[in-house]
């Protein structure tokens, strides 16, 4: 078989969150954060007949990179990665080693509020977190207005940076690490629980992170 240039930006993207990864058989692929803060999922266009561990996912990903459009022969134990003349037989790590997510679906309980998050907002959100070396990305409902606010939750006399999203008839506070934020780019749906859980999804559920938040 062949891997699309899709599933492999998703694994690539997926090593920002675990450098391991478990990919079970079918065409969804979750990885977890080894602080259990982050569950990401996504629906690929590929279909893995077998269930396969990497330890190093940025090894494979490179070992990959040394062929141009490879086949892939997976067996129980490895993937022969091949192009004409050469080829990597590259194995498979004990599932036992990395950790997996769960595999029961994720409870939303008490949704204080829902918005839509578009990549440029996000973009220009997490890069003003870069430049101004900020902690945390928040999403306030004050004055009727939805706000992204990026600052320190523990230094309130610092420097902040705001960008309305949307309408609220409610008042919250519900602030995020930003190095929690591994997202591939996307325009995301979001809903954020008072139970300290979120819910990010993007493509029509084809790509779909739960967050951790940090308080309420």
């Amino acid at each position: 078989m062949q891997i699309t240039e899709n599933t492999l930006g998703v694994l690539k993207s997926f090593t920002t969150i675990n450098p391991s990864i478990y990919v079970k058989s079918g065409n969804t692929i979750k990885t977890i954060s080894p602080q259990k803060t982050i569950l990401a999922m996504a629906e690929i266009d590929d279909s893995f007949e077998s269930s396969f561990g990497i330890y190093d996912l940025n090894q494979f990903l490179s070992t990959v990179s040394l062929f141009e459009k490879p086949d892939f022969e997976f067996t129980d134990q490895s993937v022969t990665i091949k192009n004409g003349v050469s080829h990597v037989e590259y194995r498979f790590a004990d599932p036992s080693m990395i950790m997996q997510p769960p595999e029961k679906s994720i409870d939303l309980p008490d949704v204080v509020v829902e918005f839509e998050l578009t990549q440029g907002v996000l973009q220009k959100t997490t890069q003003a977190a870069n430049v101004l070396q900020l902690p945390n990305w928040s999403v306030v409902g004050v004055d009727g207005q939805i706000t992204i606010v990026v600052g320190d939750i523990k230094n309130v006399g610092g420097n902040v940076f705001r960008y309305v999203v949307g309408e609220t008839d409610k008042e919250f506070e519900l602030s995020f690490k930003i190095e929690n934020l591994r997202f591939m780019p996307a325009d995301y749906t979001v809903r954020i629980s008072s139970k300290g859980i979120s819910h990010f999804s993007a493509n029509e559920g084809k790509l779909q992170y739960y967050i951790a938040t940090e308080s309420k």
